[in-house]
């Protein structure tokens, strides 16, 4: 792998505006993707993922919501100030995203050959033969069978796990510096998931693409990821190597997050489950957002707001236990 970085992104806000105000879904949020590298980003539903991966993209929908500050640099390009002629331009081109829902991700009106002739057209100075050409080895490449029968062919012909094939075709049809996936798994089957998660790490190795991998999924973030961002309540919490992660986690919420995960071996144990629920974004104003979910919660973690302390190489933790020098939680 590769260590300089792809993607850097700093201090990163985004904030939708409503009738009762500003309501922060990314608040102060920094990481960086290196060349090659598979990075996760994990946390519950409404931790601010997605609207991560949207503000990278510059799709965040405007109204209501806005980037309010920060950086987003690719290759030392500060995305953030960049026109939308240039986004159309970098979309494609140097980031391609593959969105949660392969079921409504395709236009059911073209072909899928149709679909992809045009994103390479779009990005690439090529004739209709070459992007055809092109798409063909793109489908041959994601490990589907009869590829030129699947270029006249539409999306509702297709399965849950072809069409996740074709979007990573699509997104890779450019050869894209980063890759985003958000939770590209989701609504597949379990043996599809499997398939799609090794096909990715496949093209990882092959064609060198960084990928950021947001899920829910801690099981994945062990199989594909070299390094985990976990998130909650819009903040980075916790930044570390996988193996950092599974063996020393240092905020109490990632260690819930792992002692949520199904023990086979724990027939008769009640299954642990984190008390409590992700707070409303923008409710709390002050202190830890973990603090009232938190088995280790003391007094200072309700007025004050703890920073990310370097507890080890290349490990963070948003937590006060770690400033005092302890992460064994």
């Amino acid at each position: 792998m590769d260590e300089q970085p792809i993607l850097q992104v700093n201090h990163l806000k985004t904030s939708f505006f409503t009738a009762d105000g500003a309501v922060p879904a990314v608040d102060d949020v920094s990481f960086y993707v290196n060349k090659g590298e598979v990075l996760g980003i994990v946390g519950e539903s409404g931790c601010g993922k997605s609207v991560t991966s949207l503000s990278i993209m510059k799709l965040i929908p405007n109204p209501p919501g806005k980037i309010v500050g920060g950086e987003i640099l690719i290759e030392g390009r500060d995305l953030v100030k960049a026109s939308e002629r240039v986004m159309r331009n970098i979309r494609g081109n140097d980031i391609a995203m593959i969105f949660q829902e392969p079921m409504t991700s395709l236009n059911p009106l073209f072909t899928v050959g149709n679909q992809l002739i045009e994103g390479i057209r779009l990005h690439k100075k090529t004739t209709k033969k070459e992007a055809w050409n092109k798409a063909v080895e793109m489908l041959k490449l994601v490990g589907l069978p009869r590829p030129e029968e699947l270029m006249s062919e539409y999306p509702h012909q297709l399965s849950g796990g072809m069409r996740q094939r074709v979007m990573i075709a699509m997104a890779l049809s450019c050869e894209p510096k980063l890759l985003i996936a958000d939770e590209p798994t989701t609504a597949l089957d379990v043996t599809i998931q499997s398939q799609i998660l090794d096909l990715m790490k496949e093209l990882n190795k092959k064609l060198n693409t960084a990928i950021m991998l947001i899920t829910h999924d801690l099981g994945v973030v062990a199989e594909v990821c070299q390094r985990v961002m976990v998130m909650y309540a819009g903040q980075v919490v916790e930044e570390a190597s996988v193996s950092d992660i599974f063996k020393k986690p240092g905020h109490p919420y990632t260690v819930g997050l792992l002692q949520s995960i199904p023990d086979v071996s724990k027939k008769n144990k009640k299954l642990y489950s984190i008390p409590g629920q992700v707070p409303k974004p923008g409710s709390i104003k002050t202190g830890c957002r973990f603090y009232k979910r938190c088995p280790h919660a003391m007094q200072r973690c309700e007025k004050e707001d703890p920073a990310l302390y370097k507890v080890g190489e290349g490990h963070q933790v948003r937590c006060f236990l770690a400033e005092e020098g302890s992460v064994s939680v």
